[in-house]
């Protein structure tokens, strides 16, 4: 085995891999699913639903990470038992990475697009109907699109081709460092606007008539629900920051290091989202028109509005980078694995590919825009969204906690050794049947749950279809699980 490349420092370890969890989801779909469930309540259930499901999965994924010193791509076949089937996962995780990538590439060029127009002014004194014309615009040109998702491919690789420590992590831990400190001005600011009160009793204070009016069980699955997926577990991204990282520290502290880095950035965002909107009268819309609609039209409003959006989007746009960055990394390693490429050659191939493979959702919204893959209305992007959000994250955490777990797979006891190796906290023993039966179960649930919620308002044919496509992959990935030891 070559010598394996680690973190220069344990700050670099927690910066990276939190810049990996941390996504366009924490600012534009976290505060709004607060407010909108009971504030503070909510926040509470999610913090709850954080530590019994998202960090278990966490140290599981970190956990196969260290213990096999490879990527995803070798990590199954170095530790599990003589003829199983769980190497058989790593195409199910490369596939989810390359998915990830060719719609996320193209948003992060749409924030770098929006800290440029932010800055050189091309969105000041503009009406809220000028602003949204602008979006349409940009979505409606194919050669714009591209270029700044080109730009955010070149930007994001050309770190990792520094290498780990010279590039991902000393890139990324400069870029979280400004988002923080960005992050913290700009909270700042948001309280001190006037009429921020409103925003901020509608996303802090419990509001335990909205819960009753929703229902607690629906308010419970939606905490549940961003609990799982912030983490951005299940695709082997968390695993190969885990592969890097030396035996010095306990996996179990280093998890809820980053876990609450992560969670921060989400509380933030909604302080520096909500109390701006409600200030100038703007319903706070969860989604892509919350950032390029919404808040341009709140910022113009603003004194010092140009430097406040500026700052805005340099900040998004290093949290859209900072996961770019992460995944790309894994890719890398991936390939050097795999075909035995360096650094250099896999950069270069997957350069050309990502950009190729991005191409078809950048069209999609333009000269592809007739391709309604999920019905009317939606485009190549949310197709494959739902791919990547409602299939291989889920059933990718499943498999990692079965494989910790199962005696056919790496095993109890090994994977209790390897996550208590080291200094720190350790690892809660007695959760052992609650990791091997109560987190899958809840996973399968959520995802079901998923596809239940897509497609039950599209007709009773469309969900039934769905629903059994749904039920033969999770039979699928269980065969993985069941498989014998020869």
């Amino acid at each position: 085995m070559d010598k394996r490349e680690n973190f220069g420092t344990r700050l670099g370890f927690i910066l990276v891999s939190a810049g990996c969890a941390i996504g366009l989801g924490n600012v534009w779909k976290f505060p709004y699913i607060c407010g909108q469930n009971g504030g503070a309540a909510f926040i509470l259930l999610y913090l709850v639903c954080l530590a019994i499901l998202g960090w278990p999965i966490l140290i599981s994924e970190f956990a196969v990470g260290r213990g096999s010193q490879r990527s995803v791509a070798s990590a199954f076949d170095t530790l599990e038992p003589a003829g199983t089937s769980w190497h058989r996962f790593r195409w199910f995780s490369i596939a989810g990475n390359y998915l990830l990538m060719m719609f996320y590439t193209m948003v992060a060029g749409w924030m770098i697009n929006y800290a440029l127009r932010s800055l050189t002014g091309g969105l000041a004194g503009q009406s809220a109907e000028q602003i949204g014309e602008r979006f349409s615009q940009m979505l409606q040109s194919p050669t714009q699109m591209a270029l700044f998702m080109v730009i955010a491919v070149l930007i994001s690789f050309g770190v990792c081709a520094r290498g780990l420590q010279n590039g991902v992590e000393r890139i990324t831990k400069v870029m979280m460092l400004c988002l923080i400190v960005l992050m913290i001005v700009l909270a700042v600011h948001s309280l001190v606007l006037p009429n921020m009160s409103e925003g901020l009793r509608f996303y802090l204070v419990p509001d335990l008539g909205k819960i009753k009016e929703i229902g607690f069980g629906n308010v419970l699955f939606a905490a549940m629900s961003h609990a799982f997926f912030t983490l951005s577990v299940g695709m082997g991204n968390m695993e190969i920051f885990g592969s890097y990282l030396s035996k010095d520290r306990r996996l179990t502290g280093e998890a809820l290091n980053v876990m609450c880095l992560d969670t921060f950035v989400a509380l933030m965002a909604g302080i520096i989202i909500i109390p701006a909107c409600f200030a100038y009268g703007v319903q706070p819309d969860s989604g892509p028109s919350l950032l390029f609609i919404t808040l341009p039209n709140v910022f113009n409003h603003m004194t010092g509005g140009r430097l406040w959006g500026t700052a805005f989007f340099v900040f998004m746009s290093f949290a859209a980078l900072s996961t770019v960055i992460a995944v790309f990394e894994n890719i890398i390693s991936v390939s050097m694995e795999l075909f035995g490429w360096t650094r250099r050659k896999s950069v270069a191939v997957n350069i050309i590919g990502i950009i190729l493979l991005s191409l078809p959702a950048v069209l999609g919204f333009n000269i592809l825009s007739g391709i309604q893959p999920l019905g009317d209305g939606s485009t190549i992007m949310d197709l494959e969204d739902f791919l990547v959000s409602y299939n291989i994250l889920p059933l990718g955490s499943m498999l990692f906690v079965l494989f910790c777990t199962k005696k056919n797979g790496w095993g109890w006891d090994k994977f209790l050794k390897e996550a208590d190796t080291g200094t720190g906290m350790r690892f809660p023993h007695v959760i052992r049947q609650y990791m091997r039966i109560g987190v899958p179960l809840i996973i399968a649930v959520i995802y079901l749950k998923g596809y239940y919620d897509m497609f039950a308002p599209r007709g009773p044919l469309m969900l039934t279809v769905w629903m059994v496509i749904a039920f033969a992959m999770l039979a699928l990935i269980l065969s993985f699980a069941r498989s014998k030891k020869k």
